[in-house]
């Protein structure tokens, strides 16, 4: 302990500044060794021993009394009165007059403040400038860290001077919001305002020191606590801590202070002895499970919880049991067994009945039908259905159910003619385009499920989209698919010896049910035969079924709660149902209320939705009456906002026959299928309830009842009693299911025979969902029994009702705070929707943004709504959420009407909305982004670093014994002793020898997009065209030495020849790609740009771009009198030059190297003579290019490397290379893969937009480019020539997809070089294999260079981009001092960030 060690007690130390740092430099002297533990001890004895009696002079009790100093007291919330209800209707669901009010009253709040945007919330920690001081880091990254720099750092905070410490303490104590802290030794209730007196003011110092002491764990094993480190940085309301080392992960106790790896830079002791300590105390490489976790908060603030949020405080809740399931003496023993019954007993009792999109019934299906042809139906799908002799299907095989929501009769026929032939059906929607939002990930599920036939209707056949063939289209992600259609002349009469074997309910699949997840993955859940029956069967016991009563359904048939009231629980129950159409109820909201008034209906199945509708629409119909209904289930109760229209609804209809106990809202979920359900009054149900609760108290996941005067309150009402034969609890959202308490929010668990299975083929998350065991808060289990997980939040209320606030997929968790994503929907629509979101289509999700959650709120606007008005609704919407929620939104887009993805059945698809938003498809009109109000947690800025100049840190390397930063490639002098270098200086002087020494020698041969030779050019050839272009030059152009000469040329020959033919009368050549025909209002500009600020005097080009240049479309783009001589070079008279031009010395200009950045900079680069044959002479050494070899090139000729390769390094190398075009791949992709394997080249170079497109453009054409011979087993090197760091994905990518035409792995390499150097790496023919290096992410930041192990987290891999060519050296210097850099640190290498390994 501290006390031993210093022989005396430090509990209240109010230490100098000065004695601190000596303090400091003693520990780290310890920690490195250069000082015993015995002088240690010694020395701080010493130092301490002038403090000894006001340590023992300190009063025990004043300093526990101030321990409490600085404690703030809660603020009281003030609330407004609620204002008359506003009687005005919208368009949307989640409407709610008192939530409008409320929303209203929260921005007249903001009015009266005149605060016309929401303000920053203070951040939970926030800190002043003292607080945030970190000392400059200069120590370096990769081996020289310690292990608590791998954990985190400590931050330190100095004292500048005895004068600032009472000041700053005041500040800390007094002005503290929120704290990061440790947890402390001591609590104490109350507080006092804190003393502004000097003995006050000191005492609370002394207390701040020694929580410090008292939390830092000395042994006689460990270095000794930094007494810097760890100063309070603010304090709790309640009382103050110590402030946590930031960083630290969680799950580190206070021992990890034992290191003095956190004390401040500034040290006299050599790094070596440190680094040698470092490598004692630690293994070289870190424990494998550190590679995996995630510890971000050494970069990023960490959130620390609220100590005044709310707590549960009940008592933990149990497993709440429903009412036993009734024994009922003539049950089914299954479903098929029911329809089997009614289907011969009563054959003519109506069973469904469909209507048209006028109202009008079309058809109505009676039991007799249903099961003839169901009938026939399982009967030609085993029996008649064939492939190559084999029959298609056979029992447990899976198949689609492809019907619109305006055909249930033909629906209801096939799933239980599947039913019948022991098939399982997988209910999906119609895909109606290639481009449906989700229908991807349905077409995933297909294929997962095995699917290989559709059953659909010859209606709906027809118009599915078809291919040239006639047949229908295969739809993007899905499987190929066989389509049959079930209607009555397609089916085949069974035999009279065929007979279906109608089986008692067992455990194996019945149907398959999707369900598209938050993420917008689709998955398939399982529904067995014996679940089927007892969903059947406590649906009919809980909402009182009996024989020939009448349903209205609004629902979708295919799903949900449609599929199990209209479908399954209809049928057992010889019910007849009433289908209601979507697209009827567009037309004809009343529709369904016109329904159950014409039939008498007992039972309708709504959602909420679909009453609001009913609402706008009820002023045109008079003569309606809904006294014969005796349920009225609203499928959707499970959302909070249902209550809304539920109470409008029975306000306007109570007067038409409509008895409050009617409206039964219910909640469900595609796993554990009904949840619970409101039962009438007649069926023993108790009265409903009405919950509200404060928002505040629910994004913590706590129930506090709260009054409907407060603005941020959410009205629930009860989703009635869980249903018969189900267990049910409540277990905490995230980890482990541990039971929640009375007063807690949770997932709602069901343990029932009637539930799903699993989700077909994903046993992972299955076990997960489907397999929970909720444990006590001892980790008990409460059964034995698994629980499946419904994705419902919600709790158990009076009279053991349930209560859902909100679903899992909505469930947003900002700051460690819960948001529901309906609650937010609400809260903009009551900003007066009706000017501005059109139809109240909004879509609130959340992104991650630095590891937490974000707000996105997009929304469809009206046609009509101006920009000005849009902007000012969006920055009310942002401060009502801001009021009303406390959370601030990071996005707000509005997008044009009907532009965001549609569900379905209407609705918005969220998880396309959000997949769009991320990959940036939105398209939206107007955006607001907030980023200020809502990342509170941003890392900490870096710290300006103090000058240092390039003789420092030359100096400063050598001292810690780093290597700088430096290398260079092979010596070119000792490389060439008979080259033509030593005799010719100049590419001129090379291609006149080789004219003469080997004229016939090919030197450039010029592919068309056919792959045909379209030009070739000899060293003779190549020599008497130049020749002809400088006569040209001389004699029209009438130019001199030294003229500048543009050279707007597609890539070919003739940009070659001119190229030389400039060098032979001396001019300086700038090579200029021409403009595009089809688009010269943009490229046209850059080529005028480049020709002005060349100077050039004269321009050469083919006759057609010169047409071109001088034409009246040119004309709109530029001025095109301003053009200098243009020249065009394709009949030129065959005249012999003179003399050809030798320049004087090495150093005068050889050519300008013009190029324009993505930013849309232009760079011109003049090169020099000699830098033009070192260049060439670098390059064929690493290369090995001899006049022997063929290279194929896919580059721009324009500029840097590409230019190089294309014009000079044949000639000066000798080789022969193969010119592609890459413009020609447009046309034919294949060309130079076809050109490489044609002549069997073994060096190629291209550019990564050849690779792009060669890599989908032939991803699938493999097999074919095999058939034609194509082979690159030939490629020993093919590299791709950038002036950035290596795409690792696309080359990894290239190499893979065309390994099966012989292409090595080995063989794709690239280049690297910059606007200045053009050349640097290449990759050799007998190099080694390029190297792939990962390098830590978060020491990048700080511009060091940590290699991590492949895996860890935050790494990045870096590909070598080749070996240094030969006679180029490189030195990484610092981008503001120059001066040279170690080889761990990021620098410059001319203009471009690169590092040596």
């Amino acid at each position: 302990m501290a006390a031993e060690r210093g022989g005396c007690s430090l509990d209240a130390v109010p230490l100098p500044p000065e004695v601190r740092e000596s303090l400091a430099e003693l520990e780290l002297e310890l920690s490195e060794g250069d000082i015993t533990q015995k002088g240690y001890e010694k020395k701080r004895a010493k130092l301490l021993a002038r403090y000894i009696p006001l340590i023992q002079g300190v009063d025990p009790s004043l300093q526990a009394e101030n321990r409490v100093l600085g404690s703030s007291q809660a603020t009281a919330a003030v609330s407004k009165q609620q204002k008359s209800r506003s009687t005005n209707s919208r368009d949307e669901r989640f409407r709610s007059d008192v939530h409008t009010e409320a929303v209203q009253a929260a921005l007249a709040k903001y009015k009266e403040r005149k605060m016309p945007m929401p303000s920053k919330r203070r951040s939970v920690l926030v800190h002043s400038s003292v607080e945030t001081y970190t000392p400059p880091d200069t120590s370096s990254a990769s081996e020289d860290e310690g292990s608590l720099r791998r954990q985190g750092r400590i931050t330190s905070t100095p004292f500048q001077s005895h004068s600032n410490v009472e000041p700053w303490l005041n500040r800390v104590i007094q002005g503290s919001s929120t704290s990061s802290s440790a947890s402390s030794t001591s609590s104490h209730p109350g507080g006092k305002p804190a003393a502004a007196s000097n003995t006050a003011t000191a005492t609370a110092a002394a207390t701040v020191l020694a929580d410090l002491m008292a939390h830092t764990q000395l042994d006689n094993h460990s270095a000794p606590p930094d007494v810097t480190t760890g100063l309070v940085e603010h304090l709790h309301h309640e009382r103050p801590q110590v402030a946590s080392v930031r960083g630290v992960p969680r799950g580190y106790n206070s021992s990890i202070l034992e290191t003095a790896d956190g004390v401040p830079v500034n040290s006299r002791v050599s790094s070596k002895i440190q680094q040698l300590l470092n490598t004692l105390k630690r293994p070289k490489r870190p424990p494998l499970k550190e590679f995996f976790v995630d510890d971000f908060e050494e970069l990023l603030e960490v959130q620390q919880p609220d100590p005044n949020q709310p707590k549960p405080e009940g008592n933990q809740m149990n497993v709440l049991k429903g009412e036993p399931l009734g024994v009922v003496t003539n049950w089914p023993p299954s479903l098929l067994a029911a329809l089997q019954r009614w289907g011969t007993t009563q054959p003519k009792a109506p069973c469904l009945t469909a209507l048209d999109t006028t109202g009008k019934a079309i058809y109505t299906l009676t039991y007799g039908k249903l099961w003839s042809r169901s009938l026939k139906l399982a009967y030609t799908l085993l029996n008649k259905l064939t492939a190559k002799n084999e029959p298609l299907l056979k029992p447990g095989d899976r198949v689609a159910l492809v019907f619109p929501n305006s055909d249930p009769v033909m629906f209801m026929v096939a799933f239980y003619g599947c039913l019948l032939a022991e098939l399982i059906p997988v209910p999906i929607e119609v895909p109606l385009t290639r481009k449906d939002a989700g229908s991807q990930q349905i077409g995933f599920l297909l294929g997962s499920c095995g699917v290989t036939l559709a059953l659909t209707t010859d209606a709906c056949q027809k118009g599915l989209p078809k291919a040239q063939t006639g047949e229908v289209v295969t739809f993007k992600g899905w499987p190929r698919l066989i389509w049959f259609v079930i209607d009555g002349k397609h089916l085949a009469k069974p035999t009279k010896d065929w007979h279906p074997q109608v089986r008692d309910a067992s455990a194996e699949i019945a149907y398959i049910e999707y369900k598209t997840s938050k993420e917008g993955s689709t998955v398939g859940i399982t529904i067995s035969h014996a679940s089927m029956l007892a969903h059947c069967h406590a649906l009919t016991q809980a909402c009182g079924y009996s024989e020939a009563e009448t349903l209205t359904n609004v629902l979708d048939f295919k799903r949900d709660a449609g599929l199990w009231h209209g479908v399954l629980t209809s049928v057992m129950n010889r019910m007849h149902v009433i289908s209601i159409p979507y697209a009827l109820m567009k037309v004809n909201p009343l529709s369904w209320i016109q329904k159950v008034c014409s039939y008498k209906a007992r039972v309708a199945v709504v959602k909420s939705r679909d009453m609001h509708w009913s609402l706008l629409a009820q002023r045109d119909q008079r003569d309606v009456s809904l006294s014969s209904l005796r349920m009225l289930i609203v499928a959707d109760g499970a959302n909070p906002w249902s209550i809304s229209s539920c109470d409008a609804f029975l306000n306007v209809f109570q007067s038409r026959g409509l008895r409050p106990e009617v409206i039964c809202p219910c909640a469900s979920s595609s796993e554990a299928l009904t949840v619970a359900i409101r039962r009438p009054p007649e069926l023993g149900g108790p009265p409903p309830g009405k919950a509200v609760l404060s928002m505040n108290c629910l994004s913590f996941s706590v129930i506090r009842v709260d009054t409907e005067e407060k603005l941020s309150v959410l009205t629930v009402q009860d989703v009635g009693q869980i249903m018969p034969g189900a267990n049910v609890c409540v277990v905490k959202v995230d980890g482990t299911p541990y039971l929640c308490k009375a007063d807690e929010v949770g997932e709602i668990c069901v343990n029932s025979g009637a539930t799903g299975m699993a989700y077909f083929g994903l046993l992972g998350i299955t076990k997960n969902v489907f397999e929970a065991i909720p444990v006590t808060a001892a980790g008990v289990p409460v059964s034995d029994q698994p629980f499946t997980r419904t994705g419902l939040l919600g709790f158990v209320g009076p009279d053991y009702l349930v209560f859902v606030v909100g679903k899992l997929d909505g469930l947003m968790t900002v700051s460690g705070r819960r948001h529901n994503a309906d609650d937010v929907v609400a809260t903009a629509l009551a900003v007066e929707p009706m000017k501005f979101v059109y139809r109240g289509r909004i879509a609130v999700f959340s992104v991650t943004v630095l590891h937490d959650d974000r707000i996105v709120l997009v929304a469809e606007q009206r046609p009509d709504a101006s920009e000005e008005d849009s902007f000012q609704w969006m920055s009310r919407v942002l401060q009502a959420i801001d009021s009303i929620h406390q959370v601030g939104v990071y996005c707000l887009a509005l997008v044009p009407a009907n532009t965001l993805p549609k569900a379905p059945l209407g609705g918005i698809h969220i998880s396309e909305t959000k997949q769009r938003f991320l990959e940036g498809a939105l398209h939206p009109c107007n955006v607001l982004m907030c980023p200020h109000t809502c990342v509170t947690n941003l890392p900490k800025p870096r710290q300006k670093q103090p000058d240092v100049g390039p003789a420092s840190m030359i100096v400063g390397n050598l001292v810690a014994g780093k290597r700088i930063a430096q290398a260079s490639g092979r010596d070119v002098t000792q490389l060439e002793d008979n080259d033509q270098a030593r005799k010719f200086l100049y590419l001129a002087d090379v291609l006149q020898w080789r004219a003469q020494t080997t004229p016939d020698h090919p030197l450039f041969l010029l592919l068309n997009s056919k792959g045909t030779v379209a030009s070739t050019a000899s060293c003779i050839q190549l020599h008497k065209r130049a020749e002809r272009v400088a006569v040209a030059l001389l004699e029209k152009g009438r130019l001199n030495v030294g003229d500048h000469v543009a050279l707007v040329y597609p890539p070919g020959v003739d940009l070659i020849a001119t190229f030389y033919g400039c060098l032979y009368a001396g001019c300086i050549p700038i090579t200029v790609r021409p403009p595009h025909p089809q688009n010269l209002a943009t490229t046209l500009p850059t080529v005028k740009m480049i020709v002005e600020v060349s100077k050039s005097a004269c321009i050469l080009t083919t006759q057609a771009i010169m047409k071109l240049l001088k034409s009246k479309e040119a004309a709109t783009a530029v001025d095109i009198k301003t053009w200098p001589t243009i020249l065009d070079t394709d009949d030129m008279p065959k005249k012999k030059l003179a003399n050809i031009f030798r320049p004087p010395s090495p150093d005068m200009l050889a050519y300008l190297d013009f190029s324009v950045s993505t930013t849309g900079i232009l760079a011109g680069v003049k090169m020099s003579h000699a830098a033009t044959s070192a260049l060439c002479r670098s390059i064929k050494l690493q290369c090995e290019l001899y006049p022997s070899r063929q290279i194929a090139i896919c580059l721009d000729p324009y500029c840097g490397l590409g230019f190089a390769l294309w014009c000079l390094c044949s000639v000066y190398s000798g080789h022969q290379s193969i010119l592609v075009p890459p413009l020609e791949l447009e046309s034919n992709v294949s060309l130079w893969l076809s050109a490489v394997s044609q002549y069997k080249v073994r060096v190629t170079f291209c550019s990564y937009s050849v690779m792009e497109m060669c890599t989908k453009g032939l991803g699938t054409q493999t097999d074919m480019l095999r058939m034609k011979g194509v082979n690159l087993s030939c490629v020993r090197t093919c590299m791709v020539v950038a002036e950035e760091r290596p795409r690792i994905t696309l080359t990894q990518s290239f190499s893979k997809l065309f390994k099966d035409l012989g292409l090595s792995a080995r063989a794709v390499s690239t280049t690297f070089g910059c606007r200045v150097n053009v050349a640097i790496c290449l990759q050799g023919t007998a190099g080694p294999d390029p190297t792939t290096v990962y390098v830590d992410m978060r020491a990048l930041r700080h511009d060091r260079v940590r290699l991590v192990e492949r895996g860890s987290p935050h790494s990045l891999p870096l590909m070598e981009s080749g070996k240094i060519l030969p006679g180029v050296k490189v030195i990484i210097a610092h981008t503001e001092t120059k001066g040279p850099l170690g080889d761990s640190h990021l620098g410059e290498l001319p203009s471009v960030i690169f590092f040596i390994p």
